[in-house]
C-alpha cells in the first residue's frame, strides 16, 4: 500500500479541479497564443484568464503577473532582473540566512559580479528581526529579499512591517511566496511587497509553471530573450497547459481560502498532539503561532532523521538533516536557528495538504510511533514472531550503504601519515602502499596474508546481504595473489531493532559464499550496533615471491579491469526505490561473484600490480596503484565497463555521499579530458562493493588475458588504460 502522504511542502498533487481545468488544452484547445486565428483566439484568452485568476489571489492587476517555469525562475528573474536594471543606484542587497536555494545562490552568483550581500540572521524561531534590516541598510542598497515563510519550519516572516521600514527609500522589496500562496493572505498590498514569486506545485497546479508579481513600475531586465511574450519581459511560447492549471489552482486557493487553512491545521495540529503526547522530548522548531497552517517542524534528540525515514515506510516526510558516518549535514535553516546537532539530527518536516485526512493523521502517528519508540528505549518495532523476511529491508535500517559509508578518504589518508610504518623484518606488506591486506612471512616458502573488511547493507534481503559482503572480503586475498584459508565474522547488529532471524540469514548467505570459495567461517565477533553491518577477517596464505601488491606497474603496462564500475550509484538507486527487481537481481550477481575465478586466470601471468575496487571506487584505488608505483596512467573512459542502468540513475541524482568524497579527494590528481563528461566522471570515482580485480600487466600479454577472462565468462573484462611513464600517480581520463 502506498505510504501516507506528509510532504506537501515539497511538492502538491494536483487537484481534480486543476487537472479538469487543463484537459481541454491537452486535446483540442492547442493553438499558439500568438496566432491570429481561432486557435489562437482561445489560447490568448485562456492564459488571459488565468493571469485574471491569480491577480485575483494577490489582489493586484493583471498586468503586474509574469508567467515563468516555477518558483526558481521567479526569483531568478526578480533578483537577478532588479539588480542589473538597478545598479547604476547601487550594489547592495539585504536577504537573510534561511532563504530556499533558489534566492541564496542567485546572490551567491551576483557577489561574484559585484554585488554586495547581508545575510541576516534569525532568531531562535527562524525569525528576521525588522530592525536587523532597517540596520542594514546603506546608501547603496537597492533590495531586500526576505522569504514569506520558510519551507522547513514554517515560521511567517513579518513581511508587512519590513515594507513599512522601506517606504520612501527607492529599495526593492522581493518576498519568495512559493510556501506560502494558499495558505496564508498573500495580498501584495497588505504586504507592501514590489515583487512575489509563486511555484505551481506548491498550489496544488502541475511542475514548471509559476508566476512572479512585479508591481507596476518597477523595472526589471528581460529575463528570456526571444520574441517580445509576457509584456515584452519573458520571451518563449507560452505554456497554455500549465498556465491554465496554475490559474486555476490560484481560483480555488482563492474561492475556498478559510476551509483550505483549517484543514490543513487542524490536521497539524492533531499530529503535534499525537507526538508531544507520545514524546514529551521532542522538540518543535519554527514559532508556534506565526508559522504556516500545514507544518510541523519536530526534531527527536539524539535519533538520527534519515532512519526514522528509512524504518517508518509507510509515511513520506522529510529530514531536516542527513547523517553520515563521519559528520551530520544539518540544514542551513536549522543551523541557522543555533539548534544543538544533537537535537538537529533528529529533525523531521511534516506538512499536511488539503487532501490530508484525520485517519491519515492517525494512520501516521501508528507508524512513526512504532519507530522512535523503538530508537528512543531499544524495543524492536516488531519481535520478529509473526514477521516474515521480506517485511524487513535492511537499507532501511542504515544511514549509510556498503563501503560507501566508510571514512572519507581525506580522513583515512590523514590518520595513516601519522602511524609508524612496521619495522618487523617478516612484514613484508605493511600499511605504506595502501595495499589490501596486510602479509607477513612465516617461512621461505609461506607468507601469511591477513586481511578484513566489513560494511553496511547495499541490498535488502539479509541472505543476499551476506553474500555480498563474504565475496567482498574475500577479494581482498585475492587481489593480492593469495589464497583463502579460513574466515572470522564481524558482526554489528540492531538486536533491539531487528530479529534475530534477519541475522541468521546474513550468517547463512556469508557461510554459502564462504563454501564457494572453499573455505569455512569458524568463528568472530559480534557486538550490538545501530545498525546493521556484516564482514569478514580472512586469512589467507601465498607464497613469497608471488604476492601482488600495489606496488610494481610499470611503464608500458596495460591497466585491466575484470567487473563494471557503477555500483554504489545503482545500489543508491534501488534504496530510493528507482529500479526494478531485474536490475536489482542484476545488481546482487556482480557484488556476490567471487573474483576467484579472475585470479586463478591471472595467475598463468606475469601481474605487475593489483589491487581491487571497492569503496574509493575505480579511480581512488587506481591512485593507490599509481603512487605506490611511482607511474602514471591514462585511462579510456570510453572502454571502462559500466553496468546497465548506472549512467541513467546517475543522471537522476542517485549518487551515493561516498562517491561525492571520492571525487573531492581526487581533484588535482586526476585530470580530466573535456570530452569526459561530468556523469562519466561521477562512475570513475563510484564508491564499489565487491568489485572487480584492477591489473598491471604487460601489454604483450594484456590481450590474451582479457581473452582468457572473458571465455571464462568474466565478461567485463577489458584494458581500460595503460601506463605511460613514471610520475606522481598522476591519471589522465580521455
Amino acid at each position: 500500500m502506498k505510504p501516507v502522504y506528509l510532504d506537501y511542502n515539497a511538492t502538491t498533487p494536483i487537484d481534480p479541479g486543476v487537472a479538469d481545468a487543463m484537459l481541454p488544452f491537452l486535446r483540442d484547445d492547442f493553438g499558439n497564443p500568438s496566432s491570429g486565428h481561432y486557435y489562437g483566439y482561445r489560447t490568448r484568452a485562456a492564459v488571459e484568464i488565468a493571469r485574471l485568476q491569480i491577480a485575483s489571489l494577490l489582489g493586484c492587476d493583471s498586468d503586474e503577473v509574469i508567467f515563468t517555469s516555477g518558483g526558481t525562475e521567479s526569483n531568478n528573474y526578480a533578483i537577478r532582473g532588479y539588480a542589473f536594471a538597478n545598479r547604476h543606484r547601487g550594489q547592495h542587497i539585504i536577504t537573510s540566512q534561511i532563504e530556499h536555494p533558489a534566492v541564496l545562490e542567485v546572490c551567491s552568483y551576483l557577489e561574484k559580479h559585484c554585488f554586495d550581500i547581508t545575510r541576516l540572521p534569525v532568531d531562535e524561531f527562524g525569525m528576521v528581526n525588522p530592525s536587523a534590516v532597517d540596520d542594514a541598510i546603506r546608501a547603496d542598497t537597492i533590495l531586500v529579499t526576505i522569504m514569506l515563510a520558510n519551507n522547513e519550519v514554517g515560521t511567517i516572516q513579518p513581511i508587512a512591517e519590513i515594507a513599512e521600514i522601506l517606504t520612501d527609500r527607492q529599495i526593492g522589496f522581493h518576498t519568495d511566496a512559493a510556501q506560502a500562496v494558499g495558505k496564508i493572505a498573500t495580498r501584495v498590498n497588505d504586504l507592501g511587497v514590489d515583487m512575489l514569486s509563486i511555484a505551481g506545485h506548491k498550489l496544488y497546479a502541475p511542475k514548471g509553471i509559476g508566476a512572479l508579481y512585479v508591481r507596476r513600475g518597477i523595472e526589471i531586465e528581460k529575463f528570456m530573450f526571444g520574441a517580445d511574450h509576457e509584456s515584452n519581459r519573458r520571451a518563449g511560447t507560452e505554456n497554455v497547459l500549465e498556465i491554465v492549471g496554475l490559474g486555476k489552482a490560484s481560483e480555488l486557493a482563492h474561492e475556498n481560502f478559510d476551509s483550505y487553512a483549517s484543514s490543513m491545521r487542524r490536521t497539524r495540529d492533531r499530529m503535534q498532539e499525537l507526538l508531544l503526547a507520545g514524546f514529551p522530548s521532542m522538540k518543535i522548531n519554527g514559532h508556534l503561532e506565526k508559522r504556516l497552517p500545514n507544518t510541523l517542524s519536530v526534531s527527536f534528540p539524539r535519533i538520527e532523521a534519515n532512519i526514522i525515514i528509512s524504518e517508518a515506510a509507510g509515511v513520506a516526510i522529510s529530514a531536516g538533516a542527513a547523517c553520515h558516518t563521519e559528520s551530520v549535514d544539518i540544514s542551513h535553516v536549522l543551523e541557522a536557528m543555533g539548534i544543538p546537532e544533537d537535537i538537529a539530527m533528529g529533525t523531521l518536516r511534516i506538512s499536511t495538504g488539503r487532501f490530508t485526512t484525520d485517519n491519515d493523521i492517525e494512520k501516521a502517528f501508528e507508524e512513526l510511533s512504532r519507530v522512535v519508540s523503538g530508537l528512543l528505549s531499544g524495543a524492536s518495532g516488531s519481535d520478529g514472531t509473526s514477521a516474515k523476511q521480506g517485511e524487513y529491508k535492511l537499507t532501511r535500517y542504515t544511514h549509510g550503504l556498503g563501503c560507501a559509508c566508510k571514512l572519507r578518504p581525506q580522513v583515512l589518508e590523514s590518520v595513516l601519515s601519522k602511524l609508524p610504518i612496521p619495522d618487523d623484518k617478516n612484514v613484508l606488506v605493511g600499511t605504506e602502499n595502501a595495499d589490501d591486506a596486510a602479509v607477513y612471512l612465516i617461512s621461505d616458502d609461506l607468507a601469511i596474508v591477513q586481511t578484513v573488511d566489513f560494511f553496511t547493507p547495499v541490498v535488502d534481503d539479509p541472505y543476499d546481504f551476506g553474500q555480498v559482503a563474504a565475496a567482498n572480503s574475500l577479494s581482498d586475498i585475492y587481489a593480492m595473489g593469495a589464497k583463502p584459508l579460513f574466515a572470522l565474522s564481524i558482526v554489528g547488529f540492531p538486536s533491539n531493532r531487528l530479529p534475530q532471524f534477519v541475522l541468521e540469514e546474513i550468517l547463512r548467505g556469508a557461510h554459502d559464499k564462504a563454501k564457494e570459495a572453499g573455505i569455512c567461517i569458524i568463528g568472530g565477533h559480534t557486538v550490538d550496533d545501530t545498525e546493521p553491518q556484516y564482514g569478514l577477517a580472512v586469512t589467507g596464505s601465498v607464497h613469497p615471491s608471488k604476492i601482488w601488491m600495489n606496488r610494481g606497474a610499470r611503464p608500458g603496462d596495460s591497466i585491466i579491469l575484470t567487473k563494471p564500475i557503477g555500483i554504489g550509484i545503482l545500489s543508491t538507486a534501488a534504496k530510493q526505490g528507482m529500479i526494478d527487481q531485474p536490475s536489482m537481481d542484476e545488481i546482487v550477481l556482480h557484488m556476490s561473484t567471487l573474483n576467484k575465478g579472475a585470479a586463478d586466470i591471472l595467475a598463468d601471468y606475469s601481474v605487475h600490480a593489483c589491487t581491487d575496487v571497492t569503496g574509493f571506487g575505480l579511480a581512488g584505488h587506481l591512485h593507490e596503484m599509481t603512487r605506490a608505483s611511482g607511474v602514471e596512467v591514462e585511462l579510456d573512459s570510453s572502454v571502462i565497463p559500466v553496468i546497465g542502468g548506472a549512467r541513467e540513475a546517475a543522471v537522476a541524482g542517485a549518487i551515493p555521499g561516498g562517491t561525492v568524497s571520492n571525487m573531492e579527494f581526487m581533484e588535482g590528481k586526476i585530470e580530466w579530458d573535456d570530452s569526459v563528461d561530468r556523469i562519466a566522471r561521477t562512475l570513475i570515482c563510484d564508491a564499489q562493493t565487491s568489485g572487480g580485480l584492477l591489473i598491471a600487466l604487460d601489454s604483450a600479454d594484456a590481450p590474451q588475458a582479457v581473452r582468457a577472462l572473458q571465455d571464462a565468462e568474466v565478461k567485463y573484462a577489458a584494458i581500460i588504460g595503460k601506463v605511460t611513464g613514471t610520475g606522481a600517480g598522476k591519471i589522465f581520463v580521455k
